[in-house]
């Protein structure tokens, strides 16, 4: 029985040689709309139902259809097996059926399907009688015995001419039942999450602002994987030249201020808030109109900007989960933990400009997780994406610690 793999979105579809592989590329562009990547392998019969050069412009990969390429190099059915998170077989004949039945490994189609190690999901697709056939129920029945997912075919008209079940269902049905399989139940599903990310910059005139070095990379990854866990997540970005993750609502902001205005809207229907961004606390009292000019001294007048994270903590709605982040240069984890208490947080995520690869810039990073109940959880230098997954998992326990307490 294939071994779950993890669920990153890596489709590989398997198709043999029946009618309704015809289907098949409006199921790929389906897939790739949906930001997961697609890899096609077909059976010989396949390619007089559809080309393999259609396939190849819709999944944006080259498409198997025999063991070895026109250059002679062989395709890896092990590597291809090892590489998708999902294998559906759409039509499935009634010899593929078979073959994957008993064993048989005679097209890189089945000799991947024999390699796979992720959930393997099949369509089969047949003229009436042939599905109705006691042997292809006894394969079926065995592949399902198998750990083979069978998706049923559906009753309606024919390739022959009949009508009666064995028609493959519609790419969209098969769309949907790749999404449910992939993901099966999210533990954020119809949860909304809010998250900040990057700098904010303060103009000083139409050319010249004040700002800080944050990159947004932690922010990003935090919005990334509260998206993968189900969230809904609304991702408000200061300045940064990262593109936005699937299946994230990103607005944009310039200035503290603005910010703290939007902040302000999409926290009230937040069920999580996660404080990335490393806000400027103060802004120039006057912001000129036009380039100031270069002199022997300026003097610039700050004022403070708004807290954001205190205004949050001060309004913050029962069962909201609310972490803040805090970047210290000295007596860390003392201005980190009164930053805690002071706000109202569930938790800070506290980075020390001490730790090498940690803060600004790096793809790396080093932080500590300090509750409110006085634990700590030291996490060691790791990649912002590990990061952001460790984060998420306690901002997840959390919340439905404090959503338990408060119901």
């Amino acid at each position: 029985m294939p071994t779950q793999a993890s669920k990153t979105g890596k489709i590989l579809l398997g198709i043999s040689g029946g009618i309704a592989a015809y289907k098949m590329p409006m199921l790929v562009r389906l897939l790739k709309k949906a930001g997961l990547e697609v890899k096609v392998i077909m059976t010989p019969s396949a390619r007089q139902f559809v080309t393999a050069e259609t396939l190849a412009v819709v999944s944006e990969n080259p498409v198997i259809t025999e063991f070895f390429d026109a250059s002679g190099n062989w395709n890896n059915h092990v590597e291809m097996g090892l590489w998708a998170d999902l294998m559906l077989i759409a039509p499935a004949t009634a010899t593929t059926l078979a073959k994957m039945a008993t064993g048989i490994a005679d097209n890189a189609l089945l000799t991947t399907y024999f390699s796979a190690r992720c959930p393997v999901m099949v369509a089969p697709a047949m003229d009436l009688d042939m599905y109705q056939h006691e042997t292809v129920h006894q394969n079926i029945k065995l592949l399902e015995k198998h750990g083979v997912v069978v998706i049923p075919a559906e009753d309606g008209p024919l390739a022959s001419g009949l009508s009666g079940q064995g028609r493959m269902p519609e790419p969209e049905t098969l769309f949907d039942v790749i999404i449910k399989q992939l993901n099966p139940v999210l533990p954020l599903k119809g949860k909304n999450v809010m998250v900040t990310a990057g700098p904010t910059y303060e103009n000083l005139d139409p050319v010249r602002f004040i700002g800080n070095y944050s990159s947004g990379k932690m922010g990003y990854a935090i919005a990334d994987s509260f998206a993968k866990q189900g969230a809904n997540v609304t991702l408000i970005s200061g300045p940064v030249s990262i593109e936005a993750p699937k299946h994230v609502h990103r607005i944009s902001v310039q200035s503290a201020q603005q910010m703290h205005d939007a902040c302000l809207i999409a926290a009230k229907n937040a069920d999580i808030v996660v404080m990335a961004a490393a806000v400027a606390d103060y802004r120039p009292e006057i912001t000129e109109s036009q380039k100031i000019k270069k002199q022997d001294m300026l003097t610039l007048n700050l004022v403070k900007n708004p807290d954001i994270l205190n205004e949050l903590g001060a309004i913050k709605p029962a069962g909201q989960t609310l972490i803040g982040f805090a970047l210290e240069s000295q007596n860390e984890m003392q201005f980190a933990s009164e930053k805690l208490q002071r706000k109202n947080l569930d938790a800070i995520v506290l980075n020390s400009l001490a730790d090498e690869g940690a803060g600004f810039a790096h793809d790396t990073n080093k932080v500590t997780i300090i509750y409110k109940n006085g634990d700590v959880n030291a996490l060691p230098l790791m990649s912002k994406t590990a990061v952001a997954s460790e984060i998420v998992n306690e901002a997840i326990r959390l919340h439905f610690s404090n959503t338990f307490a408060n119901s």
